[in-house]
C-alpha cells in the first residue's frame, strides 16, 4: 500500500460510508417583488453604472438600432452566431462585412473582427448582468471574448430580478458566461484597464414585444 493509499484508507475509516452532513439553509430570498416594468428599469440602471452603453427600442426597432450602433462605432467587420434571428441583421449596410461562425472561425480570425452581435440567455436586473449560455442566437463562448465591441439584444421577457431567479433559468451543465459591463480589471495601484479579458465596449439593447 502506498502513503497515498494508506493515506485515504485512514480518511474512509474515520468519514464512514455515509459522513454526517448537516442540511445547508435555503431561506435566502429566491424571488424579487418587481414587476416586469421595474426589473427592466433598473437592470437598465445598474447595466449603466457598470459603463455599458444601454438602449431601449420595441423589438421591431432591433434592426435599425443595431446598424446605428455599428455606424456609430466605426466598425466594419462582425461575428454573429448561426442562430441570430436573420432579421436583426436586415439594416446592417453593405459596408460592413458580415462573418457567421459555425465553429470553423479560429482565435486569428476573431481577433481581426470589430464586434460581435448576439441574444442573452437571462439578465439580472439587481447586479445589471447578462449571462449567456453558448444557445444558438448567442454561439461559442470564445466569439464574445475576443472582438473588442458586443452589441447584446436582451429582450425584457429574459430578465428577472435576482440572482437566485437567473440561476434558476440556466442550465448548470451548460458554458455560462455571466457579463456586468465591459470587461475591466485593475492592479494593485487600482489602475483601471478595460479589455482585458473580452471586450471594451458593451452595447445592451432592451427590447420590449410590440
Amino acid at each position: 500500500m502506498t502513503a497515498r493509499e494508506a493515506t485515504l484508507a485512514r480518511i474512509r475509516a474515520a468519514i464512514g460510508d455515509a459522513p454526517s452532513v448537516p442540511a445547508i439553509p435555503r431561506d435566502y430570498r429566491v424571488r424579487g417583488d418587481l414587476e416586469a416594468g421595474a426589473a427592466a428599469s433598473l437592470f437598465a440602471q445598474r447595466a449603466a453604472e457598470y459603463r455599458a452603453a444601454v438602449h431601449h427600442t420595441g423589438l421591431d426597432g432591433v434592426p435599425a438600432l443595431i446598424a446605428t450602433i455599428l455606424a456609430s462605432a466605426g466598425d466594419t467587420r462582425a461575428v454573429v452566431p448561426t442562430g441570430l434571428p436573420a432579421d436583426w441583421l436586415a439594416e446592417v449596410p453593405s459596408s460592413v462585412l458580415v462573418y457567421t461562425d459555425d465553429g470553423g472561425m479560429t482565435t486569428e480570425d476573431l481577433d481581426a473582427v470589430d464586434v460581435v452581435v448576439t441574444g442573452c440567455a437571462v439578465a439580472i436586473a439587481e447586479t445589471g448582468t447578462v449571462v449567456l449560455d453558448g444557445a444558438p442566437d448567442q454561439g461559442r463562448r470564445v466569439i464574445t471574448l475576443l472582438p473588442d465591441h458586443h452589441i447584446c439584444v436582451v429582450s425584457v421577457d429574459r430578465i428577472v430580478a435576482t440572482v437566485p431567479e437567473g440561476l434558476h433559468r440556466l442550465d448548470p451543465t451548460r458554458p455560462l458566461t455571466m457579463i456586468s459591463g465591459p470587461s475591466a480589471t485593475s492592479d494593485i495601484e487600482l489602475t483601471r484597464v478595460e479589455g482585458v479579458h473580452g471586450p471594451r465596449n458593451l452595447d445592451v439593447i432592451i427590447a420590449t414585444a410590440g
